[in-house]
């Protein structure tokens, strides 16, 4: 890294730290954003302590669809990696310590499209169901999560776009994601299982 780059960035920390902070919905202890692309709708944004928001991400909150209480929630200890997009127009609750890679899209709003005589980019924002991540959880690269909420301690795999709810404890991959591996309590081990979740050995 170069001498440009890190004066670049413990500006960026002291900018958001000490100045931007206010603006915040809730802005934590030891908080560090470096170079965020955008931040959009502050007031609605909470960062928890220890957060950390990496290079040229994203993070928008704003009540586009006339939800009540529109919330961006990003838990104790949790890093964002680089080019991560995270909307949210009602509720998005991300846990603690939660990893996620680069250029991750996380979001609980669509684009309409049903009407064909008018561009998507001229219709409305739809409401999708609220965006949950557990405490503990890792996303890959590349991943989408889409009104969908995801438990405690899960692997979802690079490239996974997840639609629909992910339990505790549980590796999701694939377009849409699936479950492929989930951890046995009882047997205490990590095994495979169908795209329901139930364990092949049952």
């Amino acid at each position: 890294m170069n001498i440009f780059r890190r004066i670049s960035i413990k500006l960026s920390v002291l900018y958001y730290s000490k100045i931007i902070n206010k603006k915040f919905k809730f802005f934590g202890r030891n908080v560090i954003m470096v170079n965020p692309l955008r931040v959009d709708g502050p007031g609605y944004i909470a960062l928890k302590d220890n957060v950390q928001v990496n290079y040229k991400t994203w993070l928008a909150a704003q009540p586009l669809t006339g939800m009540p209480d529109c919330l961006l929630e990003i838990g104790e200890g949790t890093v964002i990696g680089n080019f991560n997009h995270i909307y949210a127009t009602h509720r998005v609750i991300i846990g603690k310590k939660v990893l996620t890679a680069d250029k991750v899209y996380i979001s609980d709003n669509l684009h309409g499209y049903e009407q064909v005589d008018i561009p998507i980019m001229d219709q409305p924002i739809k409401q999708n169901k609220t965006v949950e991540i557990g405490d503990g959880t890792w996303l890959g690269e590349h991943v989408a999560v889409m009104g969908s909420k995801i438990g405690k301690n899960c692997v979802i795999a690079a490239n996974a776009v997840v639609t629909k709810d992910i339990p505790d404890y549980c590796v999701a991959a694939g377009i849409p994601a699936v479950i492929i591996k989930r951890y046995h309590t009882g047997k205490k081990a990590w095994l495979r299982t169908r795209k329901d979740g139930t364990f092949l050995e049952d």
